[in-house]
């Protein structure tokens, strides 16, 4: 088993250092990358003023409150 480090570029991981083989040797890969995405909820931050977020999560407290915890 080899550990090696690759760089993604034009469609393509490519090795930055020799992995000795074969050409045409096929090899299984798993790929842990560096790179962390966004949250898929980032995009909203920052579109509510403080205020109307206070107000939804005023709300958001209210209702859960009067849940019948009986009806789940």
């Amino acid at each position: 088993m080899q550990k090696l480090l690759a760089i993604y570029e034009n469609g393509l991981l490519r090795p930055l250092n020799n992995p000795n083989l074969p050409e045409n040797t096929k090899v299984n890969i798993v790929i842990e990358s560096n790179v962390t995405l966004p949250h898929s909820l980032s995009q909203f931050a920052g579109i509510l003023s403080d205020q109307e977020a206070e107000e939804i999560e005023n709300i958001i407290n209210q209702e859960f409150n009067i849940v019948n915890n009986d009806e789940w």
